[in-house]
């Protein structure tokens, strides 16, 4: 099928049936597809014919990781690791999986996902609805891994939050083999106390703990450390973002992730009292500027994954100007369908030859210098 075609027949005939039903019904029914999408090597050459862009231009190198192209799917559309082998032949560089908790929970009560289509919007309040650390390892295990795949851990609900980096390390014990890197997740709005993580002490604490276990684990295994990226929320004021920055400086951390959803609702076009998280479009410029003070305050040497209401090239662009090497799509593949990541490395390649650079990694920062 042309590119072309698929873009068209996602936007007028799949969006429409999916958008009739409830939104966690219709995600669920996606991954089913995606799953068995995944189980097929011949269908899945077929589908990467028509969906992945190889190009050495876009090629990035990240926290001792090789990545054939910048853009990856971020965490929570895969939570359990059950269509880990589709995203690649969709076109993505990587692959994110989670928020993984150490012990199985069904999350937030039912309705928990909510689309706000004249905002190009999601809410939701899923609260890491998670199969368990040991089921998600017992899927990557068997799952064919053609791309880089990240895992993100989170603590159980019910565990206070005092007792919060147990189980984080639970959670990375039982996947540490399974993940080219990790991810902290301390930002999600929909687990109670969360958030509280990401004061500079608390998050120094947990980070440093959390890096001498990685080491750990790496000496035990003979095997190599792997990279430790922290996920942060995009309501933190200036000050909060500098004690980000020390902290993952201070602690050996290899990477922030900007940002997590948003509790902010200013400039909807849609009414809402729902609770949860904000993503999609709405988040798209918040995340850019704390993406380019991160870049600031860390003098580029943080590596960043920018996340947050990009829908074409052109705002994935605007990230890695700002000072992401790597970003992350969600929303945007509800909203635009498979062909988004296509789309985006395409037309990265031509931003790339219209602002004279060679390779994408020349224009990580761009915009500040």
């Amino acid at each position: 099928m042309e590119r072309s075609n698929s873009a068209w027949l996602y936007r007028l005939l799949i969006r429409p049936l999916l958008f009739r039903l409830n939104p966690e019904r219709a995600h669920h029914l996606t991954l089913r597809c995606l799953a068995q999408l995944g189980r097929s090597s011949p269908l899945q050459r077929g589908v990467a014919r028509g969906y992945a862009l190889d190009h050495p231009r876009l090629h990035v190198h990240v926290a001792g990781l090789q990545f054939s192209n910048p853009v990856g799917l971020a965490a929570g559309f895969d939570k359990d690791a059950t269509a880990v082998a589709a995203f690649a032949a969709l076109g993505f560089g990587f692959v994110e999986i989670g928020t993984v908790t150490p012990r199985p929970q069904r999350g937030n009560p039912l309705p928990r996902l909510f689309r706000l289509p004249a905002d190009e919007a999601v809410i939701n309040r899923l609260g890491f609805n998670s199969a368990g650390a040991p089921a998600v390892a017992a899927r990557l295990r068997l799952a064919p891994r053609p791309i880089p795949v990240g895992v993100n851990v989170g603590k159980n609900a019910e565990t206070p939050i005092e007792r919060a980096l147990e189980d984080y390390l639970t959670a990375i014990e039982h996947l540490y083999d399974l993940g080219d890197y990790l991810v902290v997740n301390v930002s999600s709005p929909n687990t109670p106390g969360l958030r509280h993580l990401q004061a500079y002490a608390q998050l120094s604490e947990l980070l440093r703990a959390v890096r001498a276990h990685i080491q750990k684990l790496a000496q035990a295994r003979r095997g190599t450390s792997r990279p430790l990226f922290v996920k942060i929320a995009p309501d933190l004021a200036a000050e909060e973002l500098d004690g980000v920055v020390d902290a993952v400086q201070s602690c050996g951390v290899d990477g922030i992730i900007a940002t997590n959803t948003t509790v902010q609702r200013a400039g909807l076009h849609t009414p809402t009292g729902e609770a949860g998280g904000l993503s999609g479009r709405p988040l798209r410029q918040r995340a850019t500027e704390v993406i380019g003070y991160l870049y600031k305050q860390s003098r580029g040497r943080v590596p960043i994954i920018g996340v947050g209401g990009i829908f074409s090239a052109e705002e994935a662009y605007e990230k890695i100007r700002a000072g992401a090497s790597l970003v992350q799509l969600y929303t945007g593949l509800i909203y635009r369908g498979p062909g988004l990541p296509y789309r985006i490395n395409a037309g990265l390649l031509r931003l790339l030859d219209r602002d004279g650079f060679g390779r994408l990694s020349e224009a990580v920062g761009s915009a500040h210098s």
